[in-house]
């Protein structure tokens, strides 16, 4: 699976239109990285650049952006609000997909090195990069600013962590490393600034300086007015949403607000945020409420206008939710085709797509069938006395289909390792053994395809058996071709574990595999027997 990895380098430079676009022009050109948003403040004189990119492609991107920045950017001439220290002030490498935190830990000291190497840049590693706890924090490292920095760099326990040991008075230094996604949050406050200041005090973890934290952790934040929108701000930095998420630091203002008799008036997402972050809000929404909300979009919809993030500026998820930004087209060339494309492609002259694939298929459109009675009952008045049945049903239906149809492709892919290991050499009794190895591998592989489609199918079951109890008697039949559809596809799939078991040699595991795949289809059979007599006896 592709790893990805987000990039959010700062930039002590806002003004200049030529330098900002010439460092953004540098990641653009690196291969494998996208530029996700630019980001630049007149007041501050800084720019925040987001990209991503694989574990290889983000470290380029980073030091093509800095070559850039070394040579435009001055810091002995450099003035700006924003608190600042190096030309790339800052340069933080974030998880995003299938990648740890440790392997983000790893890329920034790569990344240090190679910078301090190639370039003579000092840094300084923080946050998760760092093993010493008086400098983890960014503050901490920061502290002095710029105009410290030459003396710094040579006290007791402050030389940076890559360098060559001669301070650059025009680059500064640079702290690396790797966090949390940051969300960078503001609320609006219908009220002077101070009392936005207030409660952001109350609100942030440091709380008011004095000893005593305040209420929300892993939350910096500050009260400030904007010219442009005629009012204040809480402007928050959420440092990790899964401590503190959105929907958490929104209620929390409404709260405070509340006690100061002051009116909030929405809030704003300042650059881009995590999907989930968003669905985490959904959630405590739909429970608060008691609503009933699968389609995605949907929730999106409700935390958009629960939160207000509309309020400024239009929200729109595909340019802000960082998932949707960087999704790619499916790579599903089976199930994007048309119906009769797909038939057609089975009914060729290929032994791909085969029974797997149409067993995944068929599946899919039994759980599809329990899934469209269950959402046609949902919501009718005539139906008032089964809603609840159908809100059990309804979701685990719509997931297993959504499971499920990936599968259509995975089955025609599942050989390719098998092939592949065919043709490695066999020469000598090492190449055997490793081609062997590889073959078994392979042959695992293609049997867990259609294993995990018996597992998946088998899920819908207990959700089918309520839309046969319950569900609108007008869709009989569709439950009825439903239930023998994801039987036949389960059957199907435990039909191509069996066939490529033949040439198994770890036969402890090819006894287990049988087993439970027997046991599946043993337990669809049954299912569906018991569900169609449901069926017979409904009028």
């Amino acid at each position: 699976m592709q790893k990805i990895i987000e990039c959010v380098p700062n930039f002590s430079e806002g003004r200049n239109k030529e330098v900002i676009e010439k460092i953004a022009q540098a990641i653009r050109d690196t291969e494998g990285c996208r530029l996700l948003d630019v980001d630049a403040g007149y007041s501050t004189n800084r720019t925040v650049y987001t990209f991503v990119g694989d574990e290889n492609s983000i470290i380029e991107g980073a030091i093509n952006a800095a070559r850039v920045a070394k040579n435009l950017i001055d810091m002995r001439k450099h003035e700006g609000e924003h608190p600042r220290m190096g030309a790339m002030d800052v340069c933080p490498f974030i998880p995003v997909k299938n990648v740890t935190m440790e392997e983000c830990v790893e890329v920034s000291k790569s990344f240090a090195k190679r910078a301090a190497d190639e370039l003579g840049i000092a840094f300084y590693l923080y946050e998760e990069a760092s093993d010493r706890d008086y400098r983890r924090r960014l503050p901490d490292i920061r502290e002095g600013e710029y105009e410290a920095m030459a003396e710094k760099v040579k006290m007791d326990g402050w030389e940076p962590d890559f360098w060559s040991g001669n301070f650059d008075a025009k680059w500064g230094v640079t702290a690396t490393g790797a966090r949390f996604f940051l969300i960078a949050y503001n609320i609006n406050v219908l009220a002077p600034y101070n009392q936005a200041h207030r409660i952001a005090l109350n609100l942030r973890e440091q709380g008011r300086g004095d000893g005593q934290p305040g209420k929300l952790k892993e939350v910096k934040a500050l009260g400030w007015h904007v010219n442009e929108y005629g009012m204040a701000q809480i402007s928050m930095n959420l440092t990790n949403f899964n401590v503190t998420p959105l929907h958490i630091a929104f209620e929390e203002a409404k709260v405070e607000a509340k006690e100061l008799n002051v009116a909030l008036a929405g809030s704003e997402v300042v650059g881009l945020v995590p999907l989930d972050s968003m669905l985490k809000a959904a959630e405590y929404y739909i429970e608060k409420e008691n609503l009933f909300i699968i389609d995605e979009r949907q929730k999106i919809n409700l935390v958009i206008d629960r939160l207000g993030l509309n309020s400024v500026s239009p929200f729109i998820p595909e340019k802000r939710i960082i998932e949707y930004l960087i999704a790619e087209e499916r790579d599903e060339p089976l199930a994007s085709l048309t119906l009769r494309g797909f038939i057609e492609e089975v009914a060729a002259r290929t032994p791909a797509p085969g029974g797997g694939s149409v067993a995944a298929s068929i599946a899919s459109m039994g759980a599809g069938l329990g899934s469209m009675v269950t959402l046609l009952t949902y919501g009718v008045r005539k139906f008032e006395d089964v809603q609840e049945e159908m809100k059990k049903a309804i979701p685990p239906l719509v997931e297993t289909v959504q499971k499920l149809i990936p599968k259509v492709d995975e089955d025609t892919n599942s050989f390719n390792d098998y092939v592949a290991a065919m043709r490695l050499p066999k020469d000598s009794d090492e190449d055997k053994a490793i081609r062997e190895k590889a073959m078994q591998d392979g042959l695992k592989k293609a049997i867990n395809s259609p294993f995990s489609v018996m597992k998946i199918a088998s899920e819908a079951w207990e959700a089918m058996e309520i839309a046969a109890k319950f569900g609108n008697i007008n869709s009989k039949s569709d439950v009825e071709v439903g239930v023998r559809a994801l039987e036949l596809g389960i059957w199907g799939a435990w039909r191509n574990v069996l066939i490529n078991m033949t040439d198994i040699s770890d036969l402890e595991w090819k006894e287990k595999t049988i087993k439970e795949a027997t046991e599946i289809k043993d337990f669809a059979v049954k299912k569906c027997n018991y569900i169609l007599e449901i069926l017979e006896n409904r009028k």
